[in-house]
Parts: structure tokens; C-alpha cells; sequence
């Protein structure tokens, strides 16, 4: 049974126990109860659910973060008179290993505009990636490295 699973067990229960079948009841409960599962949890060197969700947030911020700052290099290259881009495919090496991970890291770099996930690698073990600049491939794949995929697994595991 998942901690979130439990989460809302424990808060039913409370609604029952209490007798008062209101939804702030229930919120009452449901904050309670993840406190003590998030004690609990701590105590046993687990990862709360609750410092999942923080670490979920933080990806989402970093994503909407990424995709400003891309948006608008985008935006700057293409107004420029001169087009002066050099599109490419570069292989990214996979740290994350998961199904979930690779197909959240390669969503993530697609909905980032400028930049294309193109394939998966038969080993998993390469993710080949589409940049509208691919003048500083090193820095890109730092950049992707350090900032989406660190997250994801910070996230997830």
C-alpha cells in the first residue's frame, strides 16, 4: 500500500471515528494523517511522500523556468536579420535508467522550445537529441544533464 494510499485510509477513518462527514473534516484529517505518516516514514529513512511532491514542484519550476529562458532565445534568434544557427543531433547519455524517467526527460526536452527528443538509443543508454543551436553541445548536454535529469531523479528515486 502506497503512503498516499494510507494517507487517505487514515483520513476516512478519521471522518468515521469523528462523526463529521465534512470535506474540511476530511482535509483535517488527511493534513494529520501526513504529518504522523511523514514522522513515521522519516524514521525509517524513507522518503515521505510529501518531500516526493517538493521534489515533483521543483522540477515543475525548474520546467517553466527552461522554458521562458528558451522561449526567448528562441524568440531573440529568430528576429535577429541574420540567421547565424547551427542545427544538429547530439547523443545525450542517459543516467536515468527507468521507462518513466526517459520518457519524462525526453517530454520535457521537447516541450522546450529549440530542442527536439529524436530517439532512444536499443540500450537505453543514449538519448539523441534535436537543438535548433548546436554551437556548445558540451554546454547543452551539461545544461540537461545538471538541471531536467538531476531533478527527475531527485523526483524519482
Amino acid at each position: 500500500m502506497t503512503a498516499f494510499t494510507m494517507n487517505v485510509l487514515f483520513a476516512v477513518v478519521w471522518v468515521a471515528v469523528s462523526g463529521s462527514a465534512t470535506f474540511l473534516n476530511f482535509l483535517f484529517g488527511f493534513v494529520i494523517s501526513a504529518f504522523a505518516i511523514g514522522l513515521i516514514r522519516e524514521q525509517a529513512n524513507g522518503v515521505s511522500y510529501l518531500s516526493r511532491i517538493g521534489r515533483i514542484l521543483s522540477l515543475t519550476v525548474l520546467f517553466f523556468k527552461e522554458l521562458a529562458l528558451s522561449a526567448w532565445k528562441v524568440a531573440v534568434l529568430v528576429t535577429r536579420p541574420t540567421l547565424d544557427v547551427k542545427p544538429g543531433i547530439f547523443a545525450f547519455p542517459l543516467t536515468v535508467d527507468r521507462d518513466f524517467e526517459i520518457t519524462l526527460l525526453a517530454n520535457l526536452i521537447t516541450l522546450t522550445p529549440g530542442t527536439l527528443s529524436v530517439d532512444v538509443s536499443e540500450d537505453r543508454t543514449l538519448l539523441y537529441v534535436h537543438a535548433i543551436d548546436c554551437s556548445d553541445v558540451e554546454g547543452t548536454k551539461r545544461d540537461i544533464a545538471e538541471g531536467f535529469e538531476r531533478k527527475i531523479m531527485e523526483a524519482f528515486r
